[in-house]
């Protein structure tokens, strides 16, 4: 059955809560308007700024305009979804797994909330893990439909604003996760004020929407003619611009790998052959130096890893995540009763103001 087709006339919603998760649903946005969808767009909380919507795209202002839509299938990159909306709930994600532990020591990525009936995951080294935790639970499905975030970076962006032709110096990327204990940021700071003084390299620096402001203000301060802070919803760009990354956990770090380009790691969580990891920040400079040169026998294992991460180069994860979705729609396959979430319910009753039940 052609699921793609059936597309037409249903209602789908984006619900987010993060600037990002714009670049991660408008490919997926792109296939349902060309197939007669219907998309609109609902802002949770004051992180996701409404700005960033195109003047083509629709917004629901509250959870009652959702209900009286009453869309058919709901997009989500975060973590949780409330169950009193409509709509069969689908996680898309809002990154790779890259090895981030939580509080009890379990990757944070495998953590089953229930909120979703299908997770569209990424690639094998996923897949596997959470078709066990479909069959242990009973209540959601899984299928392997890679990033519609990734459609656009197996293209080549037209006037990318980040690569200079008139410089002929290679372009390191900076990019940091938030967290206090995994950032490089504040530990690597002296090193790249350095190396912004220097001007071997040109340098775009990126940080997780949640990084503290000093932070930022501070790197902000280090721009000159060798190194640009960039503020933005769509990182894709950046990437491409880049010839090597230097990282610490962050996820974005694996996006980067997917285009066969090499990612320096400065103390990463869960160091792996495919990386150069250093712990000693005098030694990050020659480790970018030594990426540079796009080693043979690390290029061999990068290879390896992004067939297990993400297979699909082919620019379609989209159509198969939206022709997942539909086939749930339209299958509407047997699953055992989400758990009742009581308590978080509650929360996000309050978090957004809805109270009928």
């Amino acid at each position: 059955m052609d699921y793609l087709a059936a597309t037409a006339e249903k209602k789908y919603l984006m619900y987010i809560s993060q600037n990002y998760s714009y670049a991660i649903l408008r490919p997926l946005q792109q296939e349902i308007l060309a197939r007669g969808g219907q998309v609109r767009w609902f802002l949770e909380g004051d992180e996701v700024n409404p700005n960033f919507l195109t003047a083509n795209e629709k917004k629901l202002n509250n959870i009652q305009e959702i209900i009286e839509w009453n869309p058919d299938s709901v997009f989500a990159p975060g973590n949780v979804i409330p169950k009193f909306i409509p709509g069969v709930k689908i996680a898309v994600f809002h990154g790779f797994n890259s090895g981030k532990l939580n509080r009890r020591g379990f990757e944070d990525h495998f953590n089953i909330r229930g909120c979703f009936d299908l997770y569209c995951t990424q690639g094998p080294n996923t897949s596997t893990k959470f078709k066990k935790l479909a069959e242990k639970h009973g209540f959601f499905v899984t299928r392997e439909t890679g990033w519609p975030t990734l459609d656009p970076l197996f293209s080549k962006i037209k006037n990318n604003p980040y690569i200079n032709k008139n410089d002929p110096r290679k372009t390191l990327l900076i990019c940091s996760t938030f967290s206090k204990r995994l950032s490089l940021a504040p530990k690597l700071y002296e090193h790249i004020k350095a190396y912004s003084q220097q001007g071997k390299w040109r340098i775009l620096v990126q940080f997780h929407p949640k990084m503290p402001s000093e932070l930022v203000e501070q790197y902000k301060a280090l721009q000159n003619d060798n190194l640009t802070f960039v503020e933005t919803d769509n990182v894709l760009p950046l990437l491409q611009a880049a010839d090597v990354m230097l990282c610490d956990t962050s996820s974005i770090l694996l996006m980067f790998l997917l285009q066969r380009k090499p990612v320096v790691t400065f103390c990463n969580q869960a160091p792996d052959e495919h990386l150069i990891d250093v712990t000693n920040p005098d030694k990050v400079e020659d480790a970018i130096d030594y990426a540079l040169t796009t080693p043979s026998e690390l290029m061999t294992k990068i290879e390896h890893f992004c067939q297990q991460l993400h297979p699909y180069q082919d620019g379609l994860s989209s159509q198969r995540v939206l022709a997942a979705s539909n086939e749930l729609l339209l299958n509407n396959p047997v699953l055992k009763p989400k758990p009742r979430n009581f308590i978080r319910n509650l929360k996000m009753r309050k978090k957004l103001n809805y109270w009928r039940w």
